[in-house]
């Protein structure tokens, strides 16, 4: 079942465009939130532009309200302060006030959960992005663990390196270990979508990946 509409952020990033588009596709009432409205290069009727910053909760209030679920594919500015568990915060505390329940949010496989089994791979990969991205990856640990306590139906999507493409390859989920070294932009955009009616992930950060 479609929801009445669903707030968008980053829908302007590399992801994100795949998102806007598949949504738009399957003709969801959306409200996209964006610094800057010129880079939304989409114009339809049932797509509302906010203008704001994530890292800004009177922005994200304004994004949020009237919505029933919230989908982030938030990108970190470059030169910029780390942005994913403000971002998060911002969210959670909206959706909170505006009675909302279903959040879902990418991140990187470098996060850790309670239920992982990384094989060396995975674990290569997390330690490497902490030697090169410390505060980056550390913030994006912070955001998974303020929603592993928080009272919202989140689901946290773990990814490896995300190709920008129309197409489609069979695609493994897995709560322990990341099965691939890539996703499609498409069959994300896919799987984000599922979730604003699956209930299977719920609370949960799955891995995604093609395989």
């Amino acid at each position: 079942m479609k929801t009445n509409k669903t707030a968008v952020i980053g829908g302007t990033g590399k992801s994100g465009k795949y998102l806007l588009n598949r949504l738009i596709e399957n003709q969801y009432k959306l409200k996209i939130l964006v610094r800057n409205p010129q880079d939304l290069t989409v114009d339809h009727s049932f797509v509302e532009i906010v203008k704001g910053d994530a890292r800004d909760y009177e922005s994200i209030l304004l994004l949020v309200s009237g919505c029933d679920a919230v989908i982030s594919t938030l990108g970190q500015p470059k030169g910029e302060p780390c942005v994913f568990s403000q971002a998060t915060k911002n969210v959670v505390r909206a959706m909170l006030k505006c009675g909302i329940d279903r959040y879902i949010v990418t991140t990187g496989l470098s996060v850790n959960t309670s239920f992982d089994q990384k094989d060396p791979k995975v674990r290569f990969a997390t330690d490497w992005m902490y030697d090169h991205y410390p505060e980056t990856t550390r913030d994006k640990q912070v955001e998974y663990d303020y929603l592993s306590k928080s009272k919202i139906e989140w689901t946290s999507v773990r990814l490896p390196l995300i190709v920008q493409t129309e197409e489609k390859f069979p695609i493994e989920v897995n709560l322990g270990n990341c099965p691939g070294e890539k996703i499609s932009s498409t069959d994300l955009a896919d799987f984000l979508i599922v979730q604003l009616s699956d209930k299977t992930y719920i609370r949960k950060s799955p891995f995604l990946s093609n395989i």
